[in-house]
């Protein structure tokens, strides 16, 4: 196996040996990894105290970004989380689905070793990554500054919304970004939640979703890969999924497709699928109230959760770098509401229904009486 590295390619106006985090510029070695097999991940979540304490009490502050999701937490020092704070961190972050600490000094080693400890991490196959092997599995973010975005070929479908690396039997869990090159001003990530955007549909409308899977697969980061004259490091990857998955750990359903590597759902015919898919595509972008927005600052470090919620960046920093490093353990194989049901014995829940259970508001589990009437029953 070849480990030649190629290196980032030299613009007319970055320097790269002058560059202050050079040792995490993106090479491309020439590793060959196998294609991946399902894994038995066990969420840390399930270990975590219900209430929190040890986290929360360890805090100087909390601040709820939104009502919907984004939790930031003060005082903390990520290096120093003990086995119980890492637990309940899973939930939160399962729970909130974005958690966000300021004034971290952990390096990509520190993040790569909390991630390892939530699960496999995640090996990309086509992007960049640091020289140091022992940082394979972190996936580079990188924009050198150096020419203005391509409006005229950016695909919004392919380069927006999404959750990681959908395609994999395994997919993506309780991940991790730090931008160690941040723009003076733009740059910032948002964030939706897939309990919230799914559970804002009509109960027909979801129980329709909620027998469906879908196609995902790597097959454009692949092709988009070679045309750059990339080694491709694993065959391309191609899995299908429920529309509609479960999060283990919370019961939680969430809409699970995204217009990066959702290809078509299957079983149904390919206009109905294009209909829905689009749909489902443009309900993740338009629904403001399910949306959190983080700007990057110096050694600010955010988590969050791929199984229930989609993110994009914002192309609007050039002429300024923007550097972030990744770490990404995967979680278990995605969950239908049947499987989830048949796993634990109990029902799946609504984000919604849950919230309003909180407010102590009356929640309505029946089904619509139109939609009984038509089933036959009473």
């Amino acid at each position: 196996m070849s480990t030649e590295a190629k290196p980032v390619p030299a613009h007319k106006n970055f320097n790269r040996s002058e560059y202050e985090y050079k040792e995490y510029l993106p090479t491309w070695p020439k590793y060959n990894y196998d294609p991946h097999v399902e894994l038995d991940v066990k969420d840390k979540g399930f270990l975590a105290d219900p209430e929190m304490k040890a986290l929360l009490g360890a805090a100087t502050k909390r601040d709820d970004m939104t009502p919907t999701l984004g939790t930031t937490l003060e005082g903390i020092d990520i290096r120093q989380l003990s086995d119980e704070q890492k637990n309940e961190l899973a939930l939160l972050t399962a729970q909130r689905g974005v958690v966000v600490f300021h004034n971290q000094e952990a390096s990509i080693y520190d993040m790569v070793k909390l991630a390892d400890y939530w699960g496999p991490l995640h090996i990309h196959s086509t992007t960049g990554i640091p020289e140091d092997p022992a940082l394979k599995g972190v996936h580079i973010v990188w924009n050198d500054g150096t020419k203005p975005h391509d409006w005229i070929n950016f695909n919004r479908g392919i380069a927006g919304w999404h959750s990681d690396q959908t395609y994999e039997i395994n997919t993506p869990g309780l991940t991790s970004l730090k931008v160690i090159t941040a723009p003076e001003t733009g740059g910032d990530t948002l964030w939706a939640s897939g309990y919230a955007v799914y559970s804002s549909f009509s109960p027909q409308f979801q129980k329709y979703l909620e027998t469906l899977s879908a196609l995902h697969s790597s097959d454009v980061q692949k092709a988009q890969a070679i045309e750059r004259g990339v080694h491709i490091r694993r065959p391309q990857t191609d899995c299908i999924h429920p529309v509609v998955r479960v999060h283990p750990v919370t019961g939680m359903k969430s809409l699970f497709v995204n217009s990066g590597y959702t290809r078509r759902i299957v079983g149904i015919p390919k206009a109905e699928s294009d209909a829905v898919l689009a749909f489902l595509f443009s309900m993740v972008s338009a629904s403001n109230e399910y949306q959190v927005r983080v700007r990057w600052g110096k050694d600010t470090i955010v988590f969050w959760d791929n199984r229930c919620c989609w993110h994009t960046a914002t192309y609007d920093f050039y002429p300024m770098k923007r550097h972030g490093l990744r770490a990404t353990p995967v979680g278990e194989r995605p969950m239908s509401v049947e499987q989830y049901e048949a796993k634990f014995g109990k029902p799946a829940k609504d984000w919604y229904k849950e919230k309003m259970r909180a407010l102590g508001e009356p929640v309505d589990d029946e089904p619509p009486k139109e939609v009984s009437k038509i089933a036959g029953a009473d």
